[in-house]
C-alpha cells in the first residue's frame, strides 16, 4: 500500500499509473480472472439488469470477462462514450456482442455514438468504473479528466440515492493509505480488487 501524505494528486496519479502498467501480461490475465471470481456471483452483479463497464487501457484491471458474462446472462451492457460537443460530457451507450469499436480522442475504444442506444445514468443498475487510486474509506482518484465525476454529479446532491450501485475496480497495487476527497467526488459503494472488497456500504 502506498503512502500518500507527502504526494500531490498529480504525483500520486503518476506513481500509481506506473505501478499498474508494470504488471506483466500474465499478471494482468490472472488479476482479471480473480476480479471475475470476486464479482460474477455477487448479488449486486447478479441482480443488475443494466450494467455499465469500461474497456481497459493504461494498465487498468480488465473487466471484459464480466462484460461477456453479463451478455451471456441476457443483461444490457453499456460503455462510456465521449461527446464530440461539449467535449467534457460522457454518456453510457448500450453495446452488443461483437459490436465494432472505434478509438476516441484518448485512443480508447468505444462504440459509434448512437443516441437511441444511450441510457441515463440514473436508469442504470450497476456502474463498474475504473480508477487510478483508492483508499479503504471509499475514496477514488481518477485520471483527472473528470468525466465520471460530471456524469455522476447529480448523485452528490441526493443524500439517499439507491442506484446505480457504484463499484470501483482496481489492482491491489493501486491502494493508498488515504485520499483527500474534493467536494465534487461521489462516494463509491465499494472498491473491488483482484484480492478484496473495500469500504462496502449498502
Amino acid at each position: 500500500m502506498m503512502t500518500s501524505a507527502a504526494l500531490s494528486r498529480p504525483q500520486l496519479r503518476h506513481l500509481l499509473r506506473k505501478a499498474r502498467r508494470a504488471l506483466s501480461p500474465n499478471e494482468q490475465r490472472q488479476a482479471a480472472q480473480r476480479l471475475y471470481r470476486q464479482l460474477a456471483q455477487d448479488p449486486r452483479f447478479r441482480r443488475a439488469r443494466h450494467i455499465a463497464l469500461y474497456l481497459p487501457t493504461d494498465g487498468e484491471i480488465d473487466p471484459r470477462l464480466l462484460l461477456r458474462a453479463a451478455q451471456r446472462r441476457g443483461k444490457a451492457t453499456y460503455l462510456p462514450v465521449l461527446s464530440a460537443w461539449p467535449r467534457t460530457k460522457m454518456v453510457f451507450q448500450r453495446i452488443h456482442p461483437h459490436e465494432r469499436m472505434t478509438p476516441n480522442r484518448f485512443r480508447i475504444q468505444e462504440p459509434h455514438a448512437n443516441r437511441k442506444q444511450q441510457r441515463k445514468v440514473w436508469a442504470l443498475d450497476l456502474v463498474l468504473l475504473p480508477l487510478v487510486g483508492f483508499d479503504s474509506g471509499g475514496g477514488r482518484l481518477g485520471m483527472g479528466g473528470g468525466f465520471y465525476d460530471r456524469s455522476l454529479a447529480y448523485l452528490s446532491m441526493r443524500k439517499n440515492w439507491h442506484k446505480p450501485t457504484l463499484l470501483g475496480l482496481a489492482h491491489e497495487c493501486q491502494k493508498v493509505d488515504q485520499l483527500t476527497l474534493a467536494i465534487w467526488d461521489v462516494p463509491l459503494h465499494a472498491t473491488v480488487t483482484d484480492q478484496a472488497w473495500y469500504a462496502v456500504r449498502s
